[in-house]
């Protein structure tokens, strides 16, 4: 019964990598703790410990990143502001998609608000997408690291 919860959280917390609504690597880190708690499993408390602060971690960075990216391709603070209620607009009022859209739009609105011409606003809002995509790859690497070490204590148990 825990491996099967186990599985489950482990295949969740991957697709939530990609789906922004899903925190993945959450899920993936109480798929090694329910792991734990069998016979499979039997992790140390200090490697638990570091996976957790990397879950959360790269949980909150996933909510920056479309902010600090959005300065760094040239945004004003109007445009990390746009970015950053787009993000929380996006779960509101579009989940997932929104998660996606919402800091893009939002960098681009911000901009154009400020009276940005709509070229810069718009490479502003791209630099908000790739923050979002560089949230999602350290989500992916943190989530498959754990589905290593989850495959590795299962089946060489």
């Amino acid at each position: 019964m825990l491996l099967s919860l186990s599985v489950a959280l482990l295949l969740i917390g991957l697709a939530g990598c990609f789906l922004p609504v899903i925190p993945g690597p959450p899920l993936s880190f109480l798929s090694l703790l329910t792991v734990n708690f069998t016979v499979y499993a039997d992790f140390t408390v200090k490697f638990l410990v570091i996976t957790a602060s990397a879950a959360a971690a790269v949980t909150v960075l996933d909510l920056i990143f479309p902010v600090w990216a959005t300065r760094k391709f040239g945004g004003s603070r109007y445009g990390m502001w746009g970015a950053g209620i787009g993000i929380f607009a996006g779960i509101f009022f579009l989940p997932p998609v929104g998660l996606i859209i919402g800091p893009l739009a939002g960098a681009i609105l911000g901009e154009l608000i400020k009276g940005t011409n709509s070229r810069k606003a718009i490479v502003a809002g791209l630099g908000s997408f790739a923050g979002f995509l560089l949230g999602v790859g350290l989500k992916l690497a943190v989530s498959i690291t754990i589905t290593i070490y989850f495959i590795k204590a299962v089946i060489l148990s």
